[in-house]
């Protein structure tokens, strides 16, 4: 049973070829492969080559530079088809398009940009190096410090749970310059994985999305060549927690992915399976279950779409990125959730990728803002700030 991604905005026929060729592929090849990538934990380098060569790596890098020029709404509909089967590959998808690649398009020079969009486009993930053993949330807090040389840059320092660890090729790293307190000392800059100083640090066995390394860097007195630095101390911090709004909102739509799999599963099963000379899908209890489930999906996708439109070929909005992924996330945690209960025990057992689904869901609800500090964040825009409740 086949049921077809419903988009919230009106798609152009392009677009509509552009989903339909992301679905052929994640059900053609992805979907099998997906439980060996979890399995062995190893990162999923075939379904990278076919990513790349069906053109959805580097979607957003302008033509200029061999990329598709797409906007943001067109990469979100690709990222959901393809981590419907396998959300890994749905993550690569995102920071294949957003994030690292949103910062360096935005802010980065134009040797830059043609040293590493071409590493994009052959299908390199990069990575963003924020959190750290003591700022995680309060990324603020940061402690890898950038001091300036007479040739660039000497970064030393310790990151965490950093999503491509060893992997990726190229490390955007967010680092403090100088003795600048907060978010004014911030700056990033781009750091190769080859670069004298840099070492890969140990890997975290994670619940779900194996086939990703999450680990550690470590910078102990690495040389940093002046032309690596994307955007300085100052309102540098701002520039690159704008970029990330792009990760976010590509967080959010990995989410929708494994949900709508994860319903599209249980759609079926429900009309094949049969208990008491019935398909269960003819019992109340499961005939809610579905219905809740559709209605959140559709909630979730209008909130995505809504901020991939508002945006075009920029930044989405902050409180659209975090509306969207407060939502998604937990839509994603419970629709994978009643997935399962109505497979029963087969939905518990490896055999079906739901408890696969249910386990790499549950990340969105923490990596890239947890959904507390998310609500902090639009709170923020819907309240006085703090200092004014205090005046």
């Amino acid at each position: 049973m086949t049921i077809p991604t419903a988009a919230t905005y009106p798609l152009s026929p392009e677009q509509e070829a552009l989903r339909a060729r992301a679905r052929e592929l994640a059900d053609g090849r992805f979907a099998e492969r997906a439980a060996r990538w979890d399995a062995s934990e190893e990162y999923p380098w075939d379904n990278v080559k076919d990513l790349a060569a069906a053109g959805f790596m580097g979607m957003t890098i302008p033509a200029a530079h061999g990329g598709g020029e797409r906007p943001l709404l067109d990469v979100v509909l690709v990222i959901e088809e393809i981590a419907r089967a396998c959300g890994i590959s749905g993550r690569i998808v995102v920071e294949g398009n957003l994030g690292t690649v949103g910062a360096l398009l935005a802010y980065g020079t134009e040797a830059q940009k043609r040293r590493y969009f071409p590493w994009v486009l052959d299908g390199e993930k990069p990575a963003i190096a924020i959190s750290e053993p003591a700022a995680g949330s309060a990324a603020t807090d940061m402690t890898t410090a950038a001091e300036e040389t007479p040739t660039g840059f000497r970064l030393d320092g310790h990151k965490c749970w950093i999503t491509g660890a060893g992997t990726s090729r190229l490390y955007l790293v967010y680092a403090r310059f100088g003795a600048r307190p907060g978010a004014e000392g911030i700056g990033g800059v781009f750091v190769e994985r080859d670069t004298p100083g840099f070492r890969i640090g140990r890997r975290e066995l994670m619940m779900g999305l194996r086939g990703i390394p999450e680990g550690e860097l470590h910078f102990e007195n690495c040389q940093i060549p002046r032309e690596n630095l994307l955007v300085g101390p100052g309102d540098g911090f701002k520039k690159l927690m704008s970029a990330y709004n792009g990760q976010r909102l590509g967080a959010a739509t990995v989410a929708l992915g494994i949900a709508q799999g994860a319903y599209e599963r249980a759609l079926a099963y429900a009309a094949e399976r049969k208990q008491f000379g019935r398909a269960i899908g003819e019992f109340q209890g499961i005939r809610w279950k579905l219905a809740d489930m559709a209605i959140k999906l559709d909630a979730a996708r209008l909130l995505i779409h809504r901020a991939a439109v508002r945006t075009g070929r920029g930044f989405p909005d902050a409180l659209d990125a975090a509306k969207a992924k407060t939502f998604a996330a937990e839509t994603a945690q419970e629709i994978t959730s009643q997935a399962l209960q109505i497979h029963g025990a087969a939905g518990y057992g490896r055999s079906l990728p739901l408890e696969r689904m249910m386990r790499d869901a549950r990340m969105f609800a923490i990596g890239g803002g947890t959904l507390e500090m998310m609500r902090n964040l639009i709170a923020d825009r819907l309240l006085p700030t703090r200092s004014d409740w205090r005046s």
